[in-house]
């Protein structure tokens, strides 16, 4: 199928989204986001639910962003309390990108604690972007309730959302974490305070150096 200059039939290119080929797909995606179209917006949330392939949806959202945000937030706002993960997580990640504050009251304690890894993941990276001026230290609040949760790329999204938040935020509630009950918890707890400190540190060795502070029953760096 030619998808040159598709963005101007909106028939084609809703039927280059479907295509079964994900070349087809991505071109159509960039076709839709470089003529935006109201007509499309439905058409581009819809797709984004059920995409398989990341890079096109990587594609779909960059084609919601070319659009109005007074189209595009209300059904991504939508999406967030969609049944199926991926149209939430993607909501969120698009969400993210537009950068719109009004799109905050759509991140609640239940968005940033879905049981869907991928959808809490996009939920942090979200919260960390619409958080309004002054509500960090609340979101940084809500964020510690989830450390120990998932495998390290889960765990790493989380503590890149908590040091974007700043020390300001999140030390008392990362001071306080560290001597949670749960030994997944606190060492967690007490790598994020380690990339707070140095944030060139790497996740997997400030992992293993809290790893080694939980086993010794101590506190990283002689108590600091």
């Amino acid at each position: 199928m030619t998808m040159t200059r598709q963005g101007g039939d909106p028939v084609r290119a809703i039927r280059g989204l479907e295509d079964g080929h994900a070349s087809v797909r991505l071109r159509a995606a960039l076709a839709v986001g470089s003529a935006p179209d109201p007509g499309f917006v439905d058409k581009l949330v819809e797709r984004s639910a059920i995409e398989p392939e990341f890079f096109v949806r990587d594609m779909l959202t960059w084609a919601l962003t070319r659009h109005p945000v007074s189209l595009t937030l209300p059904l991504l706002v939508r999406e967030v309390r969609s049944q199926r993960p991926q149209a939430r997580s993607q909501a969120l990640h698009t969400l993210s990108k537009i950068g719109d504050r009004r799109a905050w009251p759509a991140i609640t304690p239940a968005v940033l604690s879905d049981a869907d890894d991928e959808v809490a993941r996009s939920a942090w990276r979200a919260a960390v972007v619409l958080v309004p001026d002054g509500e960090e230290a609340a979101l940084a609040a809500a964020l510690v309730t989830q450390l120990g949760r998932g495998d390290r790329e889960t765990q790493l999204s989380l503590s890149r959302a908590l040091v974007a938040l700043g020390e300001a935020a999140t030390a008392v509630v990362l001071e306080e974490a560290a001597s949670a009950p749960a030994p997944s918890v606190r060492t967690h707890a007490l790598a994020t305070q380690r990339l707070l400190r140095d944030p060139d540190t790497g996740f997997e060795a400030a992992i293993e150096e809290a790893k080694r502070v939980v086993a010794l029953g101590g506190a990283p760096d002689g108590g600091r």
